[in-house]
């Protein structure tokens, strides 16, 4: 019997010091090395916030939402891509939820909706509708894609232009400047930041 009390008693210690080693590395060391590296950059430790000239944060380097123009208004935003919804093809994106409309290329929906944004996009740059390229009509995956293609952006250059008082040259050269190659020289295409190129343009700066 009390050798069946000692056996006893040794596993028990056993499993306990078992559990005190797991609760250490597992509930303290390993969420303290997770939470150390995730400060190795914080800007994607929170969300990869993009700040304007003052500090105030006015958006993610990750999430691009399309900017909307009060009614009368001159246009002067560069503008995004758009997510679109069942009433209105030219509704942003929402930032908390990103999804596909999973409508596919069969669907007179989405071929609607295409056709319904190349009009209003080619009305809004004075342009016919044929020129107007593919990405402007389409959402991404996820609807909140922070990057157009150069071709969408060098469309909206002279109403940028007429509206913000510079020349197209100008408005150009703030595209460029905020326009990333592929990356590693080969792999997806060319985009532009659009909430880079509006903050450039003097857009969403705090007050």
């Amino acid at each position: 019997m009390f050798t069946l009390v000692t056996g006893f008693v040794r596993q028990c210690g056993a499993a306990l010091a078992v559990l005190v080693v797991l609760t250490v590395v597992l509930g303290g060391a390993y969420p303290a090395v997770v939470w150390a590296v995730s400060r190795i950059d914080t800007t994607s430790a929170e969300g990869s916030p993009v700040t304007d000239a003052h500090g105030c944060v006015v958006g993610s380097s990750l999430i691009g939402v399309d900017p909307q123009v009060p009614a009368g208004q001159p246009d002067s935003f560069l503008h995004a891509r758009v997510a679109g919804a069942p009433d209105d093809p030219m509704a942003p994106g929402d930032p908390a939820a990103s999804a596909a409309s999973n409508l596919g290329p069969n669907s007179p929906e989405l071929a609607a909706a295409i056709t319904a944004r190349r009009m209003i996009i080619a009305q809004r740059e004075g342009v016919s509708p044929a020129q107007v390229p593919a990405d402007a009509v389409t959402a991404s995956g996820s609807g909140l894609d922070p990057d157009i293609s150069p071709a969408y952006a060098a469309l909206q250059v002279p109403r940028i232009a007429r509206a913000t008082g510079r020349t197209p040259a100008q408005v150009q050269a703030i595209i460029d400047a905020h326009t990333s190659g592929r990356q590693w020289g080969y792999l997806g295409e060319p985009g532009v930041d659009v909430l880079e190129v509006n903050l450039a343009l003097g857009h969403q700066v705090c007050r």
